[in-house]
């Protein structure tokens, strides 16, 4: 029997981090082998757990296994994209030997809680449920087969067991004094916990919350009745429910619903917070929403070679050591599309998500312009794109696809598929420039950014979401200038590409080929002032000092 069918931890607790901590998210990016994420919210995640073990916190992490994962991203014979559900399978997990019931849809489910022990990847302990386990009927068995499934009642399920099911899970193990929710798909956790403490102001002192969400369109909803019928209230009367949530009418928020039931809550970034708090203050009930910037592991991510040679201050060992890591990301370039990719050319990423607001073909909008850029003999440039869109999301594939096809008209313009840890810390280790394009003020944080400047990548940004906290134009990025934000979206698309080519034409690509010594300041002052304000060390002691503690 494993260790960890109680709450242990495999070292002594720093007495600064002692409370008990259960941590819960849909989605964590902690090793490539085990893929159980998606985007941001995962890495962001990961993070903060491998970060956690480092700082010795008494921290556990609770999410969901994925027998599916997100989804395999493959090409079809045209080299589009190509949508694959394999099945997964994880020797390294250990059976907790914890199973619990919770109530799906007046119908019990078993949930089986799969240990990962710290000295795997280095994280604290966590628990991935399951329902895919003998006893269960084929559709309970179903509800942990994919992240974020299409079907609304899927999804429910998936929060129901994430919350009550991993709160009965943490109570098996001897209990936290804080449970916090990463997003509010574990949600239903709350209603458990009003079952054992029958007093809302006692169930909000162990709750806290972070949100993503920047706009109110983009936060969870559905009709409150049908989260009845499911069992997302944990069995709760309705009258009961509307009155500790403040939900009168038809429609249930799932974000107002956690801010009133938390003692506590943050935004992802300065920013964000601000926006939050405009966003949800007028609402009567609403915890306070204060703000902790995302962050990530910098022992994961940050090349050591490359920082050791930032360390020495050896221009000539930075230089060679990204041209190596440069060559690593071509050899992927060449085995994925036939193209060879030279390290001593300026090259471009865009890699992440992809999501509508993301912009990802901002750089194609003048098409004629574009190709210009990358087709002239003198100061090449060469382009890569990477990311997953949701898999149902046809208008986001669309997209993924027309970049395929556009690449093929040259040899330096490339898109990669199969964007998960380990190709993304491949491009970030290969970028000199890294191209963020999100419609202010949707991105809440974004983290790709900060692991590229770890790697000797420069941001090349919108100012957006963590952004505003760190980049100076021309000292340790490059800013492109706000648009005004009350234009319709396409206006603001137009003057953001504007500037954006502007400062590639004019500032990025001159600097890289006639500048050298001002391109490796900026590179060296963009890889110094990531640390250690954007390091998840920061960011985990923050939610102790800022939230855990509060």
């Amino acid at each position: 029997m494993t260790q960890y069918n109680r709450w242990s931890h495999p070292h002594d607790i720093d007495e600064r981090y002692s409370k008990r901590v259960a941590y819960f998210s849909m989605e964590f990016a902690i090793h490539q082998a085990l893929k159980i994420y998606s985007g941001g919210l995962g890495f962001l995640a990961g993070s903060h757990m491998r970060s956690a073990f480092d700082l010795r916190q008494n921290m556990i992490g609770i999410g969901m296994l994925w027998e599916y994962g997100y989804y395999d991203q493959g090409r079809n014979e045209d080299q589009t994209m190509r949508v694959q559900f394999l099945q997964k399978f994880y020797t390294y997990l250990e059976d907790s030997g914890i199973t619990v019931t919770v109530q799906v849809d007046e119908h019990p489910v078993l949930v089986k809680a799969m240990v990962l022990k710290p000295e795997t990847f280095g994280t604290v302990p966590m628990y991935f449920l399951t329902t895919d386990v003998p006893g269960n009927d084929h559709l309970a068995r179903t509800i942990t087969h994919m992240l974020y499934d299409p079907e609304a009642s899927t999804r429910i399920a998936q929060g129901i067991v994430l919350g009550i099911g991993g709160a009965k899970v943490v109570e098996a193990l001897g209990g936290a004094e804080i449970y916090h929710m990463n997003e509010g798909h574990a949600l239903p956790l709350t209603f458990h916990l009003y079952d054992k403490f029958q007093d809302l102001s006692e169930l909000r002192k162990h709750v806290v919350f972070t949100t993503h969400t920047p706009e109110k369109a983009g936060n969870e909803e559905h009709d409150i009745h049908f989260l009845d019928r499911m069992g997302f209230f944990n069995n709760m009367q309705l009258d009961e429910v509307r009155e500790i949530t403040g939900m009168h009418g038809q429609m249930f928020n799932h974000t107002l619903a956690a801010l009133r039931l938390s003692k506590v809550a943050n935004g992802v970034s300065q920013l964000h917070g601000e926006v939050a708090r405009d966003m949800w203050y007028d609402n009567e009930g609403v915890c306070e929403i204060k703000a902790i910037t995302n962050a990530q592991n910098v022992p994961f991510w940050m090349d050591t070679e490359l920082n050791q040679a930032l360390q020495e201050d050896d221009n000539a060992a930075l230089v060679r050591r990204k041209a190596e890591m440069k060559q690593h990301l071509f050899e992927v370039v060449a085995d994925q599309t036939g193209k060879l990719f030279q390290p001593d050319v300026l090259t471009i990423v865009w890699a992440r998500r992809f999501a509508a607001y993301k912009r990802a073909d901002l750089l194609l909008r003048d098409l004629d312009r574009f190709f210009a850029l990358i087709s002239r003999e003198e100061q090449p440039v060469q382009v890569i794109w990477a990311g997953k869109p949701y898999p149902y999301d046809s208008g986001a594939i669309n997209t993924f696809d027309k970049l395929v096809k556009l690449s093929y008209k040259r040899k330096n313009f490339a898109v990669l598929t199969g964007y998960e840890l380990d190709l993304s810390r491949k491009l970030k280790h290969g970028a000199d420039i890294w191209l963020n394009t999100p419609r202010r003020p949707r991105e809440a944080s974004g983290t790709s950014g900060m692991t590229a400047a770890m790697n000797g990548a420069i941001n090349f940004s919108i100012q957006d979401g963590w952004i505003p906290e760190f980049a100076r134009h021309g000292e340790n990025s490059f800013i492109i200038p706000v648009a005004d934000t009350t234009l319709p979206a396409e206006m603001q698309d137009e003057a953001d590409y504007k500037s954006m080519m502007h400062i590639l034409e004019n500032e990025i690509v001159p600097a890289y080929y006639l500048k050298r010594d001002k391109w490796m300041n900026i590179m060296k002052q963009s890889m110094r002032d990531i640390t250690p304000e954007f390091t998840a060390a920061r960011m985990a002691a923050d939610y102790y000092n800022i939230m855990y503690n509060y």
